[in-house]
């Protein structure tokens, strides 16, 4: 279950983010391929449901590592590959702001979300002892600098319509028995604190992430971690984040999931999960897996009462670490972008 995006400096592009993003922002949207509106009559790549019609309220980075190498496979004559790539580059999602000083990427895309009405979706990925030493171990050196990195984060997003997915693999970890039970009280106190502090802004929405129904099986086992953590001041929590399983198991396992914690609504990663998971039981089914699709474009049109949104949080196209031929976790890997892409059926 590991294999996040190793958080990386991207300020390369922060200031062409700062000058350009308005005018780029507004053209690039929230589009289908070719620039077209989805439509309810597009299929579900999972179910052959209609696909949701609503535009995305979130906004699209106009500089991501997608678009610009949409720019450049253009520019070298390869137009098929290029329009395929458009249905990541055109499509918000989620940045995950630096482990050493998220403000500059929050404030940059907070003030190029602003001139187009959107929300900007982020991540928060620094709890200490992340990811119990696999591919994106790491995380802040103790409890007060992940309380000043926190701080720092909420501090950049302000008054700015934001939405963060707090802490991947957090408390699935606790649940499964990864993270040390010495750490377990110190982690709930670090997220419920997380939850306020961010929940300071106005505008900021929080879902706490609770895995995925092939990882934690029984919901039973997430819940009492979601209430130790706060999920009582949160907006809800989220499922599937970096994994494929299909949107019909985690609406099921979502649902069950609610019921258990008061009825929370909750968010589904759709980002890669177009042909469901890597079937078989092969190792590391998570990590880099061959023939896997893009899923449901992001939307907050979910026609589910609990369900608040299909979100893109897993960067599609970036690697899940070093398997499979891959580049280390979080690195653009536009062969494997491609193959999402060319894959997807919306």
């Amino acid at each position: 279950m590991s294999g996040r995006r190793t958080i990386r400096r991207v300020f390369g592009v922060l200031p062409a983010l700062a000058s350009v993003a308005l005018a780029a922002a507004l053209t690039a949207g929230c589009s289908a391929p070719g620039g077209a509106t989805p439509t309810a009559a597009e299929a579900d790549p999972v179910r052959g449901e209609p696909a949701p019609s609503a535009a995305s309220p979130y906004w699209v980075d106009p500089d991501s590592d997608a678009a610009r190498q949409v720019r450049a496979w253009d520019r070298q004559g390869r137009e098929e590959d290029a329009k395929a790539l458009r249905r990541i580059a055109d499509r918000p999602v989620a940045l995950w702001p630096a482990w050493d000083g998220p403000a500059p990427e929050i404030r940059a895309a907070a003030k190029a979300a602003a001139g187009t009405g959107k929300n900007v979706l982020l991540v928060a990925y620094n709890i200490p002892h992340r990811d119990c030493g696999l591919y994106s171990a790491g995380g802040a050196k103790d409890a007060d600098a992940y309380r000043s990195w926190i701080g720092e984060f909420a501090d950049a997003i302000g008054g700015a319509p934001a939405t963060v997915i707090l802490e991947p693999d957090a408390l699935p970890h606790i649940a499964d028995g990864c993270t040390p039970p010495e750490h377990h009280a110190e982690r709930y106190q670090l997220l419920s604190e997380a939850v306020d502090t961010l929940k300071a802004g106005p505008r900021t929405k929080v879902y706490l992430d609770a895995g995925n129904p092939d990882w934690i099986v029984e919901p039973d086992k997430i819940a009492e971690p979601l209430r130790l953590a706060g999920i009582d001041r949160a907006d809800g929590f989220s499922l599937n984040v970096s994994n494929f399983q299909s949107n019909a198991s985690v609406k099921e396992y979502g649902a069950l999931l609610s019921d258990s914690v008061g009825g929370a609504h909750y968010v589904i990663d759709t980002s890669r999960n177009g042909g469901g998971p890597l079937t078989g039981g092969r190792a590391e089914a998570w990590c880099n897996p061959p023939g896997r699709a893009l899923g449901t474009p992001p939307t907050t049109d979910t026609r589910d009462d609990r369900l608040d949104a299909y979100l893109w949080i897993k960067r599609p196209g970036e690697s899940d670490g070093t398997c499979r031929g891959g580049p280390e976790a979080g690195t653009w890997w536009p062969e494997y972008a491609l193959g999402l892409a060319r894959r997807a059926k919306s």
